[in-house]
């Protein structure tokens, strides 16, 4: 017979493989690379077909990637699910806080704002759709110009 897991444990072990993801993913973002071509060459071998710059708070992918999930669902109406899909991004992001903050104050404010208004309009008592797509745009826009793409 199988053993089954509540919806609450299986909740437990994605936030915390969500959270051991970002430890490992802060942990290397603080290394100095080894040489510039050593780190030219890691980077074009390893990079995405997305490529993206790392911001002065570090590698903020994990981020930007669970806030266009949450763009997604947003876009399709399905505003329940962004609503519970962002609580995740609440928790990586304050879970990151002690490590992201000190590198680049300025721009951990900017973005936790971003954050912060997202959460607002996503959690309100009747979220709409109008303006939770303009609060995830704002939000993916600062993860981007933050990353050097805007």
């Amino acid at each position: 017979m199988p053993i089954r897991f509540s919806s609450s444990r299986r909740l437990t072990g994605r936030l915390l493989v969500l959270a051991l993801g970002c430890v490992a993913v802060l942990s290397g973002c603080s290394k100095p690379a080894a040489s510039t071509e050593h780190a030219a060459a890691a980077a074009t071998s390893a990079a995405p077909a997305s490529r993206h710059v790392a911001s002065a708070l570090g590698d903020l992918a994990s981020f930007r990637h669970i806030s266009a999930e949450v763009s997604s669902l947003v876009d399709r109406g399905n505003l329940p699910a962004a609503k519970t899909r962002i609580r995740d991004l609440e928790i990586a992001w304050d879970s990151a806080e002690a490590g992201l903050k000190p590198r680049a104050p300025a721009d951990w404010h900017q973005l936790d704002k971003a954050i912060d208004r997202a959460l607002e309009t996503l959690r309100a008592d009747t979220p709409v759709q109008q303006a939770s797509h303009a609060a995830m745009q704002n939000l993916l826009k600062t993860f981007d110009m933050l990353q050097g793409q805007a």
